[in-house]
């Protein structure tokens, strides 16, 4: 397949680099002293599962005069969404697919409305892997990929991306309610960003102190609470078994939220706590933790060189 990876920081690195290295025609769309390395060097995945390979794809921050694209992997923060998404314009069709691995729950409304309806493919990353230097990416634990139509059909171009996920070693699941899908991964990272960044402590810390840890469930309520607003078929249980994940997390898991805040970079807070407080609103379910939350960060959002 030819694929244009948007994006090469944790996510998109990691699992474009194990597309390429299978043989996939992949181009990454980078920027800045990230891009040149890639250029020069090549890209180097450093993995505590996998041990360490490096590959050498093209690289580009234009994609103009490239051929279309079969597969395009949207792996930007949320905030870069609609920028990156007029970007890709000169390589997209009515064929391409478009597959959103990012957080947050809004993507596949904004690849539909920015590129034509019909285009986007919803899925959900489990990864913790970050850029450690400029063309390398240290992949620390996980590594799996949900993804589907968004009205559950497994149509060819689905059996196509499965296939070439497959054949490059990432467990991939073909999910037959991906909305289901992205709201448990919405539970789940409003909650451990939330209480990380605005705490400034790893999960471990987190979970020792009760009321900090009633706070984290509370978040995961409040998102529960108006995902089924939004007529998502959540689970009874969902939120315990949020909890029991989030009880599973490495004690020293921050989130990439948290990263972002202490290196001075703007916060996907809008994309996952704004959307969930405006949401809750609309649908007249209370949100206070959440609120809270958006409240606290907003100052920080747009990142800070201090």
């Amino acid at each position: 397949m030819r694929i244009v990876m948007l994006g090469a920081g944790g996510v998109g690195g990691y699992f474009g680099a194990k597309l390429a290295r299978a043989g996939e025609d992949v181009t990454f769309v980078a920027r800045g002293a990230h891009l040149d390395a890639i250029r020069r060097d090549g890209l180097t995945v450093r993995s505590s599962l996998e041990g360490q390979w490096t590959v050498k794809p093209a690289a580009v921050d234009d994609l103009g005069g490239l051929p279309p694209a079969d597969l395009v992997v949207l792996a930007v923060k949320a905030h870069d969404t609609e920028a990156v998404l007029q970007r890709v314009r000169p390589v997209v069709t009515p064929e391409t697919a478009v597959l959103s691995l990012q957080n947050g729950v809004r993507s596949a409304d904004l690849i539909e409305r920015v590129l034509g309806p019909g285009l986007a493919l919803g899925g959900a990353a489990y990864i913790f892997a970050a850029i450690d230097a400029p063309g390398v990416v240290v992949h620390h634990f996980l590594g799996r990929i949900a993804f589907g139509e968004l009205d559950g059909r497994r149509t060819p171009r689905v059996e196509r991306v499965l296939a070439a996920l497959s054949a490059a070693g990432i467990p991939t699941d073909v999910a037959p309610d991906i909305r289901r899908v992205l709201w448990e991964k919405y539970l789940l990272i409003c909650a451990q960003a939330g209480m990380s960044t605005l705490v400034r402590v790893p999960a471990g810390e987190l979970r020792a102190h009760e009321p900090t840890w009633a706070m984290y469930r509370a978040l995961v309520e409040e998102c529960a609470a108006v995902g089924r607003a939004e007529g998502v078929a959540l689970a009874a249980d969902v939120v315990g078994a949020i909890m029991q994940a989030a009880q599973a997390l490495d004690p020293a898991a921050r989130s990439s939220m948290y990263h972002d805040l202490v290196n001075g970079r703007p916060l996907e807070l809008d994309a996952l706590h704004g959307h969930l407080v405006r949401l809750g609103r609309r649908h007249g379910v209370p949100t206070p933790m959440a609120s809270a939350v958006y409240a606290a960060l907003l100052p920080h959002a747009r990142g800070s060189r201090a």
